[in-house]
């Protein structure tokens, strides 16, 4: 095996409920994802972006509200296939969402995802349309929905990391502190 980290990270203990639940950690614990688009000439091109969410959302969504007049939305057109990515960098904790890119223009839909602090991305143009708000027309929710997911999550506190990755370069050990997780489409499906 020419790759001990991956084979050692990848034996996992945790079952589906907990796969999600550590998912959903590695989530609230960012404020940021990195959404990443193709473009027609096959660039990858991503962009920070603020999850939304709503407290009715119980399965695995990944919604994000943007400007539809911006580029993204022309990449997404010409390929649907986008990734999410999330960082902690406090625990190191990251996660990978392979999925299709859904554009929602449903009012009521963007209203239940609509902040007020969301309208400064927007502004107010003064032409008493597009008024940076939940009915303004630019205002899109883009949904990615997940076809494969991926993540690694820390099972070991930061300290504890840092003295097995010391202990481990000294040794010739391989370091793993923590389990790269994947949740098949299956078990996507299923806790939808």
């Amino acid at each position: 095996m020419l790759d001990p980290y991956t084979a050692s990270a990848s034996v996992i203990t945790a079952n589906t409920e907990q796969k999600i639940d550590g998912l959903k950690e590695i989530i609230e614990s960012t404020q940021t994802a990195m959404l990443t688009t193709r473009s027609k000439e096959g660039h990858l091109h991503s962009r920070a972006m603020a999850p939304a969410s709503s407290k009715e959302d119980k399965d695995l969504k990944f919604v994000f509200i943007a400007n539809n007049a911006s580029h993204k939305f022309e990449e997404m057109r010409q390929d649907e296939n986008v990734n999410v990515a999330f960082l902690n960098p406090s625990t190191t904790a990251w996660a990978s969402i392979a999925g299709k890119a859904k554009v929602i223009n449903n009012r009521d839909i963007v209203e239940k995802y609509w902040t007020k602090g969301t309208g400064a991305w927007f502004g107010d143009l003064k032409d008493g349309v597009h008024k940076g708000d939940a009915s303004d027309p630019r205002v899109s929710l883009i949904e990615v929905i997940p076809e494969e997911i991926r993540y690694w999550y820390p099972t070991e506190g930061k300290i504890m990391r840092a003295v097995e990755i010391g202990y481990d370069a000294l040794t010739g050990g391989v370091a793993t502190p923590g389990e790269i997780r994947n949740i098949s489409p299956k078990e996507i499906r299923h806790h939808d």
